[in-house]
């Protein structure tokens, strides 16, 4: 376990995000002319790998991205960012994993994902990497990589003692339930707790049951990410609504990554749940109030700076 700065895992995804901003939302067979035009770097699992280095942590990526220029790209930003990307694999004639996201004028989206390289993560790349995941003190992991690939991850951490943290994301209906049970927290938004449970959340007291429901099942610790309305945890100590911070929101992608950067990054630095989780809300509603994903996560400096000021 590390002794000074947090060490955080991340098996997951990496993306590079072409993103159009629209006055509206399109109807299908329609085109529309749109004012803005971005490419940024992403993937859920690249976009909490960055969040928690952006903070202070150590980060170790394990993922995969094409032998194209778009990987060597996102490779390029690992490094400049400090995420340690030796187990960041370049496939062959595969692309690199690619989100098309439209954004409107309120900061809601719609994406779109192509795999690409994220397709070939494989279990063994878990185990190729397991000196360095052993070392740490939490592993992030989503569902953009093969199942097989994350449930290699979630039994690695049980085997090695390391914490792990599962994004049930993107939303998968036949999710394995025995896998779920593996992870020390699972971490989903209301649409993915519905698809889990099969439970309306339409209210924030149905969302407490859906909740309660994963922990019937066996899960150990639930964080219910509510968008602008903060996030809900239920344990075995019960139920703890976490505020949101009032912000105007510009862009709403990459704010669910975010927060489980910043939680990770604050769990693994023995702030303790409570504290962890005050601070992931704080940080990703930060992030909402810029454009993009990563480029929208404030260093820690710049964090700690936002803080003193609340």
């Amino acid at each position: 376990m590390s002794q000074q700065r947090p060490r955080i895992g991340v098996v997951g995804s990496s993306n590079v995000d072409v993103v159009t901003y629209v006055e509206r939302m399109p109807a299908w067979g329609e085109t529309i002319a749109a004012p803005r035009f971005e490419m940024n770097f992403g993937g859920k699992g690249a976009n909490q790998a960055v969040a928690a280095a952006k903070l202070g942590a150590d980060v170790v990526m394990v993922s995969k991205v094409g032998d194209d220029a778009l990987g060597a790209n996102v490779l390029a930003n690992f490094a400049a960012l400090g995420v340690d990307a030796r187990h960041v694999g370049r496939v062959a004639d595969q692309s690199t994993g690619t989100a098309t996201i439209l954004v409107n004028p309120a900061g809601e989206n719609f994406i779109l994902i192509v795999k690409g390289a994220n397709g070939d993560l494989t279990p063994a790349d878990v185990e190729a990497a397991a000196a360095d995941l052993a070392t740490c003190d939490l592993i992030l992991l989503q569902l953009e990589v093969p199942l097989e690939t994350v449930t290699a991850a979630l039994e690695f951490g049980r085997r090695r003692g390391v914490k792990t943290v599962l994004n049930p994301a993107p939303a998968v209906t036949t999710l394995d339930r025995a896998m779920v049970r593996l992870a020390s927290f699972v971490a989903p938004n209301e649409t993915e707790l519905a698809i889990l449970t099969g439970l309306p959340v339409g209210s924030e007291d149905e969302v407490a049951r859906a909740a309660q429901r994963l922990l019937a099942d066996g899960v150990e610790t639930v964080i219910v990410t509510l968008g602008a309305r903060g996030a809900l945890v239920a344990s075995p100590a019960g139920l703890r609504r976490v505020p949101p911070a009032k912000v105007e929101a510009v862009d709403t992608t990459g704010a669910g990554d975010a927060f489980l950067g910043a939680f990770a990054r604050y769990y693994a630095g023995r702030v303790g749940l409570d504290a962890a989780l005050e601070k992931a809300t704080r940080y990703a509603a930060d992030s909402v109030t810029k454009r993009g994903a990563q480029k929208s996560y404030a260093t820690e400096a710049e964090f700690e700076r936002l803080v003193r000021r609340d």
